[in-house]
């Protein structure tokens, strides 16, 4: 099997021992899960039931709801053992306080659990971590599987769990392959970026072992709502400005969203678009969510995204894929004002860069 890192035995072994005993297993993700999230919570929940008899031990912890762009992947069991934070405060709390094990997927701190963080941090319960994001906060967890030369959280979490002495010499269970594709599908953009030698091999494993590559394509992309594209023609036309330096930028505000009918996932990939205009370095999809502007930044080769976005946006990510906030408040009220901030910043950037 595909193994471009090294996953230490004793860490798996020491793993699989902590969900052999727990009574109740939580598997958390960050708040407003991606493909990605979405994947390896429902891969692992499913392995840790089919070879380590965890069935009815396992609950996954959303802080918010699936994007449905992904509901495909959840059975009617799944969905039934999914608790919603933003929807059902009260069960997530009593899960939570029985707890004997928490597995916290792509994310790289607590405060990225949203309104469950204080409930994790009043636990006692082990915790671990398995991600592929920079800045990892170690001390927040007893066990960390961190790696950031991968794809996605999906492709570690799959050499994790080959890592299992409960998987030697099997295939990983019949539910595994579908979400662990799902979610190196997408974290990639459609293999567009962040793509290793390891991941190409990771997916080949994955397609031996049943995955559906059409049908996750089909579900991901040709399933989108018709209010998404008029969305998309409208930003494209109004929206979109390019300057002369080379960067793309797309401003949604909440008013357009609610005017569309957007809904939570539905502009996911927006900020890919204009990249394949031949003069854009950089591209930026900016969103109103309350009272800040979620960051989207996508980059050509040779342009940092990460770097953008940690300097000016308080952010980070990948290289070529990142993402950050700004806070509406003083000199920034407007979205015209919230423009003119992101025009300086990226000349600024540019400019340093060169």
């Amino acid at each position: 099997m595909p193994k471009p890192f090294s996953i230490p035995g004793p860490d798996a072994a020491a793993f699989e021992n902590l969900a052999l005993r727990a009574d109740r297993i939580g598997i958390v993700t960050h708040t407003r899960p991606d493909g990605d999230a979405i994947g390896s919570c429902l891969a692992l929940k499913r392995y840790l039931e089919a070879r380590l008899g965890a069935s009815g031990k396992c609950r996954i912890l959303l802080d918010t709801d699936a994007p449905d762009a992904v509901r495909f992947l959840f059975s009617p069991a799944d969905c039934r053992e999914t608790l919603v934070f933003e929807r059902d405060a009260a069960a997530v709390r009593e899960w939570t306080a029985g707890c004997g094990l928490f597995v916290f997927l792509d994310l790289n701190n607590l405060s990225r659990t949203g309104g469950m963080e204080d409930l994790f941090r009043a636990s006692g319960a082990p915790r671990i971590l398995v991600d592929h994001h920079l800045h990892p906060e170690r001390s927040e967890f007893g066990l960390a599987f961190s790696e950031t030369e991968v794809s996605s959280t999906c492709e570690l979490l799959y050499h994790i769990l080959r890592t299992f002495p409960s998987c030697a010499g099997k295939d990983l269970p019949e539910g595994c392959p579908e979400p662990l594709l799902t979610g190196i599908t997408t974290d990639t953009n459609n293999f567009a970026n962040s793509v290793f030698e390891g991941t190409l091999e990771t997916v080949a494993a994955l397609l031996q072992a049943g995955a559906d590559r059409d049908r996750i394509l089909e579900h991901i992309y040709n399933e989108y709502p018709e209010r998404r594209i008029r969305l998309m023609g409208h930003l494209l036309d109004r929206e979109l400005t390019i300057s002369d330096k080379g960067v793309a930028c797309m401003i949604l505000d909440g008013e357009t969203a609610r005017a569309y009918g957007i809904r939570e996932g539905e502009t996911e990939g927006f900020v890919n678009i204009p990249l394949s205009i031949d003069r854009v370095r950089l591209s930026l999809f900016l969103k109103q969510s309350g009272d800040e502007y979620r960051v989207s930044i996508r980059s050509k080769r040779g342009w940092s995204a990460r770097n953008l976005a940690a300097r000016y946006f308080s952010g980070g990510g990948h290289e070529q894929a990142s993402g950050g906030r700004i806070p509406l408040g003083g000199d920034l009220q407007t979205k015209d004002d919230v423009a003119a901030f992101v025009a300086r910043c990226t000349d600024e950037f540019l400019k340093d860069e060169a």
